[in-house]
């Protein structure tokens, strides 16, 4: 059984996609599959985009700013970070602090309208428009299959498509942007560090950000967390299937 998948290769890497841009395209593909009366599964992934589009929060309607970007593009991450704890500790407390593209759209908010809107450390007490049974993974081995999944996607040929991005005239800053595989690679490809230190160095950054999206996700009392029997299942498409039909009908 082919399962369509959504919201993959939708935008060029040159182009900046945030959190309200994924947002809008995500709702109209959920009312795509409803109308189909398909049941439409969000993955993920980042906490904040999933909360996003299924609780009511507003977005800061702060256009890109190109010119303030390109300055803030010249500092550190670190820098960015100082000045960003600076202008708004509260935002600095809960952002991904190495992450240089979420710094810099903090900062650009706050140069708008002077502080980043809270995000609330408390999701269910939101409306939402849709009837959400919340499923949560968390395998004893993560680590094994991170590290699996990470020798994987090597073999596959991750490198070859980040020297295919800056054939295609990405920049080095942007494909640091783009995330932990492109910003340790693309160190890996300017020769400042190995070939063993890139892997090692991002499969640590990937056990890290596993344990952020698990801070994020616990938050939830909502979510129904699969004992390791259930997880193994879900391997298989049809009993996949079942499994969400047992807990819809529960």
């Amino acid at each position: 059984m082919g399962i369509h998948h959504y919201l993959i290769d939708v935008v060029s890497p040159k182009k900046i996609f945030t959190v309200s841009d994924f947002k809008s395209r995500a709702e109209k593909a959920i009312t795509d599959i409803t109308k189909r009366n398909k049941l439409p599964i969000v993955v993920g992934g980042t906490g904040q985009y999933i909360d996003t589009l299924i609780y009511n929060f507003s977005l800061p309607k702060v256009p890109p700013n190109y010119e303030l970007r390109a300055q803030f593009d010249k500092l550190t991450v670190e820098q960015l970070f100082e000045k960003l704890k600076k202008l708004d500790p509260e935002r600095a407390k809960n952002i991904e602090r190495h992450n240089p593209r979420r710094l810099i759209r903090a900062l650009e908010i706050i140069s708008s309208i002077g502080k980043v809107p809270p995000l609330n450390t408390s999701p269910i007490s939101h409306n939402t428009n849709y009837d959400v049974l919340w499923l949560g993974l968390n395998p004893k081995d993560l680590q094994k299959r991170i590290a699996t999944r990470l020798s994987a996607r090597f073999r596959q040929g991750m490198i070859a498509e980040v020297k295919k991005l800056r054939a295609n005239g990405i920049s080095w800053q942007r494909l640091y942007d783009l995330g932990l595989e492109y910003r340790w690679i693309s160190r890996y490809l300017q020769n400042k560090i190995t070939l063993q230190e890139m892997k090692d160095n991002l499969y640590r950054a990937i056990i890290q950000y596993s344990k952020r999206q698990m801070t994020w996700f616990k938050r939830n009392k909502e979510i129904h967390w699969l004992a390791p029997n259930e997880v193994e299942r879900l391997k298989n498409v049809n009993q996949s299937i079942s499994l969400v039909a047992n807990f819809l009908s529960s």
